[in-house]
């Protein structure tokens, strides 16, 4: 089954007095590159959270924010009062000024802010954490599930025309193969000599082995088969389409190497562009 790499997904939920929101952006990337941006009051779970997203959605660019907003009384950080008046007596000490100017100076100040929380979480809201980000990988993966049905009917619709290439390639092929003997006939009759015909004939053959592309053709057609069979597969397919891919694309080449022909190449050309297509295309396959 094709899935795309890219998804975004944002949900929330509330919990005793705080509002969790977590936001994922997902794009595509050779490997799991997975960045998060989360509160000091959860850093304590980055570790899991980066091996759970690495689990769950097995590789891309993945950015997560992750928001905690407090609508209670608990927040979890205090003002140390007793610094906060200190340092008011010290500046009222150095001249007289507003009570609010030098509030605010001595809010800036060191230690007037402290975590009265415990040093880890709840086991109950380490699980709403993770329920809410499953939830969102959940949105992600239905999304890159729809995104990827979309790449597989290109890449269905690019493979069948690379097929008809390749019989249009198989028909060409006879009629190359008497347009070179004719040639080199004609070109000898130019020179006006005479010539071993037994010998021609065994070099005519060993030139037409030369340029021959029954290989060719019968691994492209393999190769073809194969590209739509991974494509059903349940697991991620991103990287060995890759890699049939490149295959495709070796035996194409050597086709065009091997074509001395003008219609037969520019066949090929039309080959490797369907080609290209589907290779920009598998940069965004999971």
């Amino acid at each position: 089954m094709i899935k795309s790499m890219t998804g975004y997904g944002k949900k929330e939920t509330q919990w005793e007095d705080k509002r969790i929101s977590i936001e994922i952006r997902a794009l595509n990337s050779k490997i799991a590159d997975i960045n998060l941006r989360t509160p000091s009051y959860v850093r304590e779970l980055d570790t899991e959270i980066r091996k759970h997203l690495a689990a769950k959605m097995n590789r891309g660019k993945i950015d997560l924010n992750m928001y905690i907003e407090f609508n209670g009384l608990n927040a979890p950080t205090k003002i140390n009062t007793q610094i906060v008046e200190s340092y008011l007596k010290q500046l009222e000490a150095l001249g007289e000024t507003p009570l609010s100017e030098r509030l605010a100076i001595a809010m800036r100040l060191p230690d007037t802010l402290s975590s009265d929380r415990e040093s880890s979480l709840e086991a109950e809201e380490k699980q709403v954490v993770f329920e809410l980000l499953n939830t969102v990988i959940d949105d992600i993966n239905s999304y890159r599930k729809d995104e990827g049905a979309v790449l597989e009917k290109d890449f269905i619709h690019r493979v069948r025309l690379i097929e008809g290439h390749l019989e249009s390639v198989k028909k060409i092929d006879p009629e190359r193969n008497q347009k070179i003997e004719l040639k080199l006939r004609e070109a000898l009759a130019d020179l006006k000599i005479e010539i071993d015909q037994n010998r021609f004939e065994q070099e005519l053959i060993f030139y037409f082995e030369k340029y021959d592309i029954t290989e060719e053709k019968v691994r492209l057609k393999n190769h073809l088969d194969y590209f739509l069979k991974i494509m059903k597969s349940e697991e991620a397919v991103g990287k060995k389409l890759g890699f049939i891919a490149q295959e495709m694309g070796r035996e194409i080449n050597t086709i065009g190497s091997k074509a001395n022909h003008s219609d037969l190449q520019k066949t090929v050309v039309q080959m490797k562009d369907e080609l290209e297509k589907i290779k920009e295309q598998l940069l965004n396959v999971l």
